[in-house]
């Protein structure tokens, strides 16, 4: 997926701003290959923890449908670690099973510095992928 660096420092400060529990949301991205991210979408961390998150769902079914109505897909959830690197803890990868074929973005607070890797799990496989920061 490509995404600007304007969205990515969206996500990055909604990872700041929610510190130190977790943030999560969505990328909206238009079809194509490369998948190119056209929106962010906050989300609510109902857990409110610093170690893990979770999305109510009737928010993810709303969220769905407010990019299906913009005629776009969700290209990547995203979600922050704030105490750890940016690599899919195994909650991460049991809760991507239900979302084949997106991207997860994962915003590491935890180092000197803040650190955003992108990542396909599929199957319990974990796979980093190169985030693209190109303008949309």
């Amino acid at each position: 997926m490509k995404i600007s660096p304007a969205l990515l420092d969206e996500i990055v400060r909604h990872a700041i701003e929610e510190a130190p529990n977790e943030c999560c949301g969505v990328v909206g991205a238009r079809a194509g290959d490369p998948l190119q991210a056209a929106v962010v979408y906050r989300a609510t961390n109902t857990a409110a923890s610093p170690l893990r998150f979770e999305i109510d769902a009737l928010e993810v079914l709303e969220l769905n449908n407010k990019l299906e109505g913009e005629e776009l897909c969700v290209g990547a959830i995203y979600h922050s670690h704030t105490r750890t690197a940016p690599y899919p803890s195994q909650t991460d990868i049991n809760f991507a099973a239900h979302w084949p074929g997106v991207e997860w973005l994962i915003v590491g607070l935890g180092g000197d510095k803040t650190e955003v890797r992108s990542y396909l799990i599929e199957a319990g496989r974990v796979t980093e992928v190169a985030l693209d920061e190109g303008a949309p």
